[in-house]
């Protein structure tokens, strides 16, 4: 798996199947299910200690239901934006997120482009709203009968997601960038688990984003109704956009799990598959592994890669030969 850690644009398929078996090959001892997250309440983040490189813009929202509370925190970068705007990078399970950036990374950051975070959490003091976020990101069609028995051992249900999004891009977005000099063909995405269950499902539904970065989504969960949703896509409407697939190689958690999901060996399959599927196409979709990292591992790395990757980002959004060669 050496060398599959970083992102190879558009590698054949070919090789890029080979990958996937290897990943399945190596997950398939150990895919029984996901640890439960760590649940102590937080201290102090970032924007409540300061930043020498970013200053922070904190607002408070509710669903139009009023049912849930959302902190929603904005890191803007001390530097002049660039000519077409800032970049920006819209992140799911804001608590968690700014409980671990670091002033250091956000020096890493700062050398790069200058890149606007929005960390989109809950008003909490705990890492994760647990209920909030299951109806928040999971969407509907991800809740057949048989998800929904899985669903009530966790006590959350799901099918929110399009509310949720339209909370995010008509009122969250236009608030947190108001004042901010934001290029709107650099607005990326990232989501880790049921939040990159959502990244897809944003994906498939909607371009207020040009960048998706699905961490680990919580596809066993699903009927792989998503994934079917992508390799049916038409690749013309999709070739302004961006998909990156994120996952981890080791184990997840006890074969003795009651909450194991069972098709988890055919869900990384069927990912591959997808991938796979939507490359030949020529519509830009990738995957980044992280050889050894858990689920819950691959919450932090992937998070730093997508933050790095925004940074390096052109300032006109991602094409590809779909948006000429498809009508």
């Amino acid at each position: 798996m050496a060398g599959w850690n970083t992102i190879k644009p558009y590698p054949g398929t070919k090789l890029f199947s080979a990958l996937w078996v290897a990943l399945l090959l190596i997950l398939l001892p150990a895919a029984s299910g996901y640890a439960r997250p760590d649940m102590q309440p937080l201290g102090e983040n970032i924007a409540d200690k300061g930043s020498s490189r970013f200053h922070f813009n904190v607002q408070q929202f509710n669903s139009a239901d009023q049912q849930r509370h959302y902190t929603v925190w904005a890191a803007i970068p001390n530097q002049p934006p660039p000519p077409a705007g800032y970049p920006v990078l819209y992140m799911l399970d804001g608590n968690a997120v700014m409980d671990r950036l670091s002033e250091a990374f956000l020096e890493q950051l700062s050398a790069k482009t200058p890149l606007v975070i929005v960390a989109v959490g809950y008003q909490t003091r705990l890492p994760f709203d647990l209920t909030a976020r299951a109806w928040d990101y999971i969407p509907p069609e991800s809740t057949p009968e048989p998800v929904k028995a899985s669903a009530t051992r966790f006590g959350h249900k799901g099918g929110g997601s399009a509310e949720f999004r339209h909370l995010l891009e008509n009122v969250i977005a236009p608030a947190m960038e108001k004042g901010v000099h934001i290029n709107p063909a650099a607005r990326g995405l990232w989501g880790h688990s049921f939040g990159g269950l959502f990244v897809i499902d944003t994906y498939l539904s909607s371009r207020f984003f040009s960048y998706y970065y699905s961490a680990s989504p919580s596809l066993e969960r699903d009927n792989f109704a998503v994934l079917k949703r992508l390799v049916s896509l038409t690749p013309a409407q999709f070739c302004h956009k961006q998909l990156e697939y994120m996952e981890g190689t080791g184990s997840k958690a006890p074969a003795t799990d009651s909450n194991a999901p069972v098709n988890a060996a055919l869900v990384l399959e069927q990912a591959g598959q997808a991938i796979n599927t939507l490359r030949a196409r020529g519509v830009n979709a990738s995957a980044r592994l992280y050889p050894g990292l858990t689920h819950g591992q691959v919450f932090n790395a992937s998070f730093h890669s997508a933050l790095l990757q925004m940074a390096e980002q052109p300032a006109t959004a991602p094409t590809t030969t779909t948006c000429t060669n498809y009508h």
